[in-house]
């Protein structure tokens, strides 16, 4: 696959704090790349110094053959967590600006804007005044803002923030099709749910480290074991002693069966003790949200084998 920006041994420090350290990354053409990590990770930081908006202290950031200042930032799209429309623009007159500044032909602009504006739902609205329209509105807005020169390289902070499941939706089919028409995305986001069900490949920080860098599959074989859900009442005693259970987590009649690393499923169901009161299994891996709580609070409980790397 091609890929479209490379970022190497990034750093950034403000004063005597060390923010990021040794941030290295890529994103292929039409692929979908997770930046994931909680609050303070290093996650908007990074981005900022992919959108030139600061400048690391170590490292590198390639957009195609292009790096640091020379990176052409009107092939990249841009939207950010904290969204900053002029309140009192039209919509079709903001889309346009925008574009323009990207030197985008505006006749190409406008037909695109219209387009997407029906697309989600905002059809009639290209007169109206940002200020007029709800936050989700809004929101699609300086979505289509971001996409409306049709970016190579498009950066999303938090697209899914505030909206309705109606529209998270639309933007999730967006976001897909632009990946399947070659556009290479970077997808930042604390909906852990919605990240495992789009993304190709993960990057995950934690005090400005890379903690797990791969692919769904990667991580999802690698770090997540599996977890059996079962629905009865049960004595906590009896489910620890199961072989190749690591711990047991009970709420009311529900017990979660955390299972040792490499466990085959089909075989340790058939070994579960007849006793065992089940109204309701499941058996799957540990989600994407789990390992993320998980890394977040230092728990350590899931990972055996070490870091996940590409």
């Amino acid at each position: 696959m091609e890929t479209m920006l490379s970022v190497e041994s990034l750093g950034k420090s403000f004063k005597d704090k060390q923010v990021i350290s040794n941030i290295s990354f890529e994103v292929q053409k039409g692929e979908i790349m997770a930046i994931l990590g909680p609050n303070g990770a290093g996650k908007s930081t990074t981005i900022r110094n992919i959108m030139g908006i600061m400048y690391p202290d170590e490292g590198s950031i390639v957009f195609q053959n292009s790096n640091g200042k020379d990176i052409p930032r009107h092939i990249i799209g841009y939207l950010p967590e904290e969204r900053g429309l002029y309140k009192n623009v039209k919509v079709m007159d903001i889309l346009l600006y925008l574009a323009e500044l990207k030197d985008y032909p505006l006749d190409k602009a406008k037909e695109r804007a219209l387009a997407y504006l029906k697309k989600f739902d905002l059809e009639g609205k290209e007169k109206v005044s940002v200020e007029e329209l709800s936050k989700g509105m809004g929101q699609k807005v300086q979505f289509i803002a971001s996409i409306i020169h049709e970016p190579e390289l498009l950066i999303l902070d938090e697209p899914f923030s505030g909206l309705d499941p109606v529209s998270q939706e639309l933007f999730k089919d967006e976001i897909r099709n632009l990946a399947d028409n070659g556009t290479a995305i970077l997808l930042s986001s604390h909906q852990m749910n919605l990240v495992e069900e789009m993304a190709d490949r993960l990057f995950m920080i934690h005090r400005g480290q890379k903690v797990i860098y791969g692919t769904m599959e990667d991580v999802k074989t690698q770090y997540a074991n599996f977890k059996c859900t079962i629905h009865g009442k049960n004595d906590l005693y009896d489910l620890e002693r199961i072989p190749e259970v690591q711990r047991v987590e009970q709420n009311d009649n529900t017990s979660i069966l955390y299972l040792s690393k490499d466990v085959q499923p089909t075989i340790w169901l058939r070994n579960l003790p007849e006793d065992i009161v089940i109204q309701e299994l499941a058996i799957d891996r540990v989600s994407l949200h789990e390992i993320f709580i998980d890394i977040a609070t230092d728990k350590n409980l899931f990972q055996e084998a070490g870091e996940v790397n590409a």
